[in-house]
């Protein structure tokens, strides 16, 4: 009797799970075939190239692929995997809501025979290609929703890791089962690709590190923000035929800048601006049908050439911030802040495109950029514009971002639309490839502008250099999609995935990097203090790092051939990074001897050499070597500009610090 009772017992204590098993969706087996895929009829390339994802990546988990259907397939297979929603769909999960309110949402809803992988999907098939900065943009969508539901699928129920560019990790399995349920989400960021903008689509030919960028849901996003001005072009094009359309100078001239026509402002109160303006945006909409943005920021030079006509200060409120501009010569004038009178502006050319254009939601972009940093006092914006916050308080030292976040929460309480558009600089030697990490101030940084109603972000400028500054991108990439993420978790699991029996010690080796140029930032007030890296990143420093990676090599003997191949790869940056600190101490010593240390320019000039022998032999997407150690072309005759030489400026022998820059890095408060 008592031994009936315990298998009594031990029937009804398995009931619970068998009946969540029979609940769970089977997607393959080692005695099942795999469910097929079924796409729905019609959809773009992206979603149907995320489908195809899928089959693959369940092919390497499982070493079985499933077959990929287009359409409805008769008759409806007993078990399948549903990408994207079609009519069929609805009769197959009865409980499920498959509409969608909300841009970009998606929804992953599993039940005993079949799996949904959905998201709102909008497109124009009539134009779906666009010319990008160096590669035509295809397969163009306006929400790519299903694709990034495929994505998200794969990462939170598939357990695949995107660590870098052509490294990802697999947990294989013969069994794959999903638990009967349905998850929803829709990102409050919208406009994600331009924090990555390098590996945006039409940026440059696709390859490992423009699918890294997909497959963490960067991407394909639902809205293009724009990271530069509004009127670059227009001297060029109306500067002789209609000079009134620019800026009036204290002396009554209007001129172009004198370092750049670009940078020339306009007469802002001038209505003839605006007919002109609505006349290009009628252009562009012809060419373009799908736009939905305009930029109306004023040109850059900030400190230069604002217009000075009675209107346009008219518009300025005079309890902005005192503040002055120059107009070349020597000819400045004080006047005040120009936040009023650029939003004035904005609403102004905000208010014509609505007029023309009733029936669509078409937005106006500003920048909250130089001169017009502070919200405005007198002034809203519009519905239909959205503020860009040139807000740089991203891995900048805490006094820096005290101020650019108090001015980014005053800019939420006016905006009803804001993105997030900081200008990076280098701080720690970012654009070098230094080791300018801040995972944790990431994430701090993503629930502020989250709190603040962040719907886009543009990022001025990430390098990609992967051995040094991997981890970085891999937390941005996560909190883009969802600014709530819990950095540590991620962390954690990405120490743990990607080195496996080495996480702890690999995770040591990247905390001390990160707490090590954040307490540099905090030291070196100087925007420029990356010339000073020798400083902080001392031998001792070094060769504390080195310690962590050489104790992970001892932890991975015998392990998995994948671990030591992520672990050469981070090894790889900390060899550079002990290159560049090396290059810089003896390019201190020369430009002390003022280039006359025939020592020190003898070790630098090995040390570029070194470095040809790292790109030859450097993994892929170690170190970006477009961006580092390359001297520009000269004839030996002409001096060439900044513009040419401040990649490598202090870090060759022909192009010692000097003037400004010289200058800058021994004065504080210049962030």
């Amino acid at each position: 009797m008592r031994r009936f009772l315990i298998m009594l017992t031990g029937i009804l204590l398995l009931a619970p799970l068998a009946q969540v098993l029979a609940n769970d969706f089977l997607v393959v087996a080692p005695d099942v075939s795999p469910a097929p895929i079924v796409v729905y009829p019609g959809a773009p390339p992206r979603t149907r190239d995320a489908a195809v994802t899928l089959a693959e990546y369940i092919e390497k988990i499982s070493g079985q692929k499933p077959e990929v259907i287009d359409g409805e397939p008769k008759p409806i297979p007993e078990r399948a995997i549903w990408v994207g929603v079609q009519p069929v769909v609805k009769s197959l999960f009865l409980q499920t809501n498959v509409k969608f309110s909300y841009p970009e949402e998606t929804l992953i809803a599993a039940n005993g025979k079949h799996l949904l992988i959905a998201g709102r999907d909008r497109w124009d098939p009539k134009h779906m290609e666009a010319k990008g900065r160096l590669s035509m943009k295809t397969g163009m969508q306006l929400e790519y929703g299903t694709a990034n539901a495929v994505y998200t699928f794969l990462q939170d129920e598939l357990d695949i890791r995107w660590l870098w560019p052509g490294e990802e990790d697999i947990m294989p399995k013969t069994r794959i089962a999903i638990a009967e349920g349905e998850k929803r989400y829709h990102p409050q960021v919208r406009a994600r690709s331009g924090m990555f903008t390098k590996l945006s689509l039409g940026d440059n030919k696709e390859g490992p590190d423009e699918l890294w960028a997909r497959f963490q849901r960067v991407q394909l996003d639902s809205l293009e923000l724009d990271g530069g001005h509004g009127f670059g072009h227009w001297w060029d094009k109306y500067g002789k035929t209609h000079p009134e359309y620019f800026a009036v100078a204290p002396d009554g001239s209007r001129r172009p800048n004198a370092f750049n026509p670009r940078n020339t402002k306009l007469c802002a109160s001038n209505p003839a601006v605006w007919q002109q303006w609505l006349v290009e945006v009628e252009q562009q909409i012809r060419e373009e049908p799908t736009r939905t943005l305009f930029n109306v920021s004023p040109n850059d030079g900030y400190t230069s050439g604002h217009c000075v006509c009675p209107n346009c200060l008219a518009w300025d409120h005079p309890d902005g911030e005192k503040v002055k501009w120059g107009f070349g010569s020597g000819i400045w004038y004080e006047g005040v802040a120009q936040t009023d009178r650029d939003v004035r502006f904005a609403n102004t050319l905000a208010r014509m495109l609505k007029k023309q254009y009733p029936e669509r939601d078409l937005f106006v972009q500003l920048n909250a950029y130089g001169l017009a940093r502070n919200a405005p006092i007198g002034i809203v914006p519009d519905d239909n514009i959205i503020i860009s916050s040139v807000a740089n308080f991203h891995m900048r030292s805490p006094e820096a971002r005290a101020e650019a976040m108090q001015q980014h929460a005053d800019w939420a309480k006016k905006a009803r639309h804001l993105m997030w558009r900081p200008n990076l600089g280098s701080q720690a030697g970012l654009s070098w490839g230094m080791p300018d990490v801040a995972m944790t101030q990431a994430g701090e940084d993503f629930r502020f502008v989250a709190d603040h109603h962040c719907v886009g972000l543009y990022f001025d400028l990430f390098w990609f250099h992967w051995a040094t500054q991997g981890p970085h991108y891999y937390v941005l990439a996560h909190l883009a999609w969802n600014p709530y993420t819990d950095v540590s978790v991620l962390m954690n699991d990405y120490y743990q995935r990607g080195f496996g029996p080495a996480a702890a010690d690999v995770r040591a080796y990247w905390e001390l990097l990160e707490r090590t140029r954040m307490e540099f930032v905090a030291e070196e007030p100087s925007r420029q203090r990356a010339f000073d890296i020798p400083k902080k990143y001392t031998p001792e420093l070094l060769a504390e790092a080195q310690s962590y990676l050489d104790a992970a090599e001892k932890h991975l003997v015998g392990a998995d051939a994948k671990y030591r191949r992520r672990l050469d790869f981070v090894r790889s940056g900390l060899d550079y990074t002990k290159l560049v600190v090396d290059t810089r101490t003896w390019m201190q010593k020369l430009e002390a001897s003022k280039g006359q240390d025939a020592e020190a320019r003898s070790h630098v000039l090995a040390n570029w050499e070194r470095a040809a022998v790292m790109k030859r032999e450097y993994p892929p997407f170690a170190i970006n070597w477009q961006a580092v150690f390359r001297v520009p072309a000269s004839d030996g005759k002409t001096k060439l500009p900044y513009s040419k030489t401040k990649r490598v400026m202090g870090l060759h022998p022909d192009t010692p610090l000097a003037g400004r820059v010289l200058r800058e890095l021994r004065e504080a408060g210049l962030e």
